[in-house]
């Protein structure tokens, strides 16, 4: 191989020293403030429902990532853990869950095939069902 094939060659991934594609001279690029989109779904009350979420979803893209993930991720392994005569508390965390991941199966519902569409209403039914078996002592 000459010299000038390996010029031309891609370097690969640089760390953070590397080249600067955001046009900062440091550091990592301020989080884009999320815009509402240029049209909402044709039927009104799906727009409705996208133009309610909107604010939410702001919020919570604005929040550190993690902090998402472990309100959602202690909610259930509590919902899971709580047993006994605070069962009822359980089904609560269970139930929180189940209307989080609910909410956006609904806002994603249009860009899902089939599957996914079925995948995660199971998983959503599937959280209703145990905390129903919680609040009656059989889970």
């Amino acid at each position: 191989m000459s010299s000038d094939n390996k010029k031309n060659k891609n370097p690969g991934v640089r760390g953070p020293k590397g080249p600067n594609f955001h046009g900062q001279a440091q550091g990592n690029p301020p989080p884009k403030k999320p815009t509402p989109p240029n049209r909402f779904s044709s039927n009104p009350r799906r727009a409705a429902f996208e133009r309610k979420s909107f604010p939410l979803i702001a919020q919570m893209t604005a929040m550190p990532r993690w902090l998402l993930v472990v309100a959602i991720g202690s909610s259930l392994l509590l919902g899971l853990v709580l047993t006994g005569p605070v069962a009822w508390l359980g089904a609560f965390f269970l139930l929180l869950v189940a209307a989080f991941l609910g909410w956006l199966l609904a806002l994603s519902w249009p860009l899902l095939n089939r599957g996914r569409q079925f995948l995660r209403l199971v998983i959503v039914l599937a959280l209703i069902g145990l905390a129903f078996l919680k609040v009656t002592g059989q889970f």
